[in-house]
């Protein structure tokens, strides 16, 4: 997997890259991570990038020309990818597509935003991470870095890991627990302890059922609606399944 990030900040970037599992993956030759730096595209003596907006206004704004030298110079690999507030919201999904696609560019947005020729002719879409306003798309864009890259074979120590998390279904991810048995008062479910590998798969996949029902019944709702498998799952563990209809929402009894 090769990703190229264009940012103002290569030092910060590259330290975060350089560290835990995306760090290590890196080192092993799993990830070519390259971080490029847009004040290389400058002309001037103070390495300028940015410039007052036409029309005025607050703020300054990515010029155009040190964006484009710095791309035509690194030609990182395509797509490029300005992140930004209007673009595609990320997900999964497209995380899973990013990935399999092998070679993804980053462009790191600064200041006001960038000029609009950027995003017209230059980048080959624009990505969201969501509703809020950053400075600037680098924790945007190691956001994407690690979505991306945890779903590369060999990355991660379980391979299986990646197929169980929240989102890879369309639902979010059941409840974990670990040592010790009991914690001050709070046991951990009998059906952990059973060693039945069948009814512990059955007991989390109603316990995702019910999380997300709960929490998210936008993804649900995506889904096409709860099955009647899923109803039948989710009364297993007596988890009251919603009313009957397209969206799958309703009550839910607290999880037990």
């Amino acid at each position: 997997m090769r990703i190229d990030i264009l940012t103002l900040f290569p030092e910060l970037v590259d330290r975060w890259l350089d560290a835990s599992l995306i760090g290590k993956a890196r080192r092993a030759g799993l990830l070519e991570l390259r971080v490029l730096d847009l004040r290389s595209g400058a002309d001037d003596p103070h390495r300028s990038v940015d410039d007052s907006p036409f029309g005025g206004g607050a703020g300054m704004v990515l010029a155009p020309a040190p964006v484009f030298s710095a791309v035509e110079r690194f030609r990182p690999p395509r797509p490029l990818l300005l992140l930004g507030p209007g673009g595609r919201r990320f997900d999964q999904a497209w995380a899973a597509e990013l990935a399999a696609g092998g070679q993804v560019s980053l462009l790191c947005g600064r200041y006001e935003g960038v000029d609009q020729r950027i995003a017209d002719h230059l980048v080959d879409g624009e990505l969201s991470v969501g509703d809020f306003v950053l400075a600037g798309g680098e924790v945007g864009a190691l956001a994407v870095v690690e979505a991306v890259c945890r779903l590369v074979p060999g990355v991660m120590g379980n391979e299986s890991s990646a197929a169980e998390e929240s989102f890879a279904d369309g639902l979010l991810e059941y409840p974990h627990y670990t040592r010790p048995a009991e914690f001050r008062g709070w046991a951990v479910p009998a059906v952990l302890r059973s060693g039945d590998h069948r009814r512990v798969a059955r007991w989390r996949r109603a316990q995702a059922l019910a999380r997300t029902l709960e929490r998210r019944p936008d993804l649900i709702a995506a889904r096409g609606g709860i099955s009647d498998d899923d109803r039948e799952l989710l009364a297993e563990f007596d988890l009251r399944p919603p009313p009957s209809g397209p969206e799958g929402r309703g009550g839910l009894d607290p999880l037990c």
